[in-house]
């Protein structure tokens, strides 16, 4: 084993850490996914229609954009809002980054009174 060599610099100021904003990305899809798995209607939404993420890195700031499919009826407000909220957590928690923007698109709604059917549900 080698020993510490007088003199040597402390680790953060040896080198830097770069996360690609792909990682970043799949990591803030997967955090959106544990929420959405859990909440109402999840069981509406089909499993293949998983969130998707795209994300803007600068230094040490990440701002996300997902895009996900909800069950309905339901409050989308207040899902949206804990996506929003978990996903921050843990990109922030995981990346050390800070995350002051989730932008969260709801691009489908799946309702059982269309029974699986792509017309208008009133």
């Amino acid at each position: 084993m080698a020993s510490a060599v007088p003199g040597q610099l402390p680790a953060a100021d040896r080198g830097a850490l770069r996360i690609a904003d792909r990682v970043v990305a799949k990591i803030a899809a997967q955090a959106a996914g544990e929420v959405l798995d859990g909440a109402p209607g999840a069981e509406l939404v089909p499993r293949d229609a998983r969130p998707h993420a795209s994300v803007s890195v600068r230094k040490d700031t990440a701002r996300l954009r997902l895009t996900l499919e909800l069950g309905y009826p339901a409050n989308i407000g207040a899902v949206c809002g804990t996506v929003r909220r978990h996903v921050t957590g843990r990109v922030e928690s995981l990346t050390g980054m800070d995350v002051p923007e989730v932008a969260v698109e709801v691009e489908r709604l799946h309702s059982a009174a269309a029974d699986g059917d792509e017309g208008r549900v009133e």
